[in-house]
């Protein structure tokens, strides 16, 4: 079971994991142990709150598939425990993050005396450009 919030969770038939064979250089290890772990989640089978999957299929995450189907590779860690725990825990921490509503931005507005100061500079920067200028014969 994976506890997303106090009253959110996932049973773990919901969650579908592979071992396979980790990528990249590794030494005799990697071609023979499959320590890497492919998660598969889908969010519209799942028993997840409907705002919950609403928001999932709503984010622009490269781990979603079209099909709303969440793909996680995890293959840091030498052994397939932690790799199994590390798929887990990325698959929290996005659900966690789609759910998290953003606060509202005030608009502020620049203090007087900032505007003062941008416009001194510009005053000043001003004359130091009509001061390059050529000089008129008189």
């Amino acid at each position: 079971m994976l506890q997303i919030s106090n009253a959110v969770s996932i049973p773990e038939h919901e969650i579908e994991m592979s071992a396979v064979r980790s990528q990249g250089a590794g030494g005799q290890n990697v071609n023979k142990v499959a320590t890497a772990i492919h998660l598969r989640f889908d969010i519209a089978a799942s028993s997840l709150p409907d705002r919950y999957k609403e928001q999932l299929l709503q984010l622009s995450d490269q781990r979603i598939t079209k099909e709303g189907v969440i793909v996680i590779k995890a293959q840091e860690h030498r052994s397939q425990e932690q790799n199994r725990e590390e798929a887990l825990q990325r698959l929290q921490g996005l659900i966690k993050s789609a759910i998290v509503v953003a606060k509202p931005r005030k608009p502020s507005k620049p203090t007087r005396s900032s505007q003062r100061k941008r416009l001194d500079s510009k005053t000043k920067r001003s004359q130091i450009k009509t001061l390059r200028g050529k000089i008129a014969d008189e």
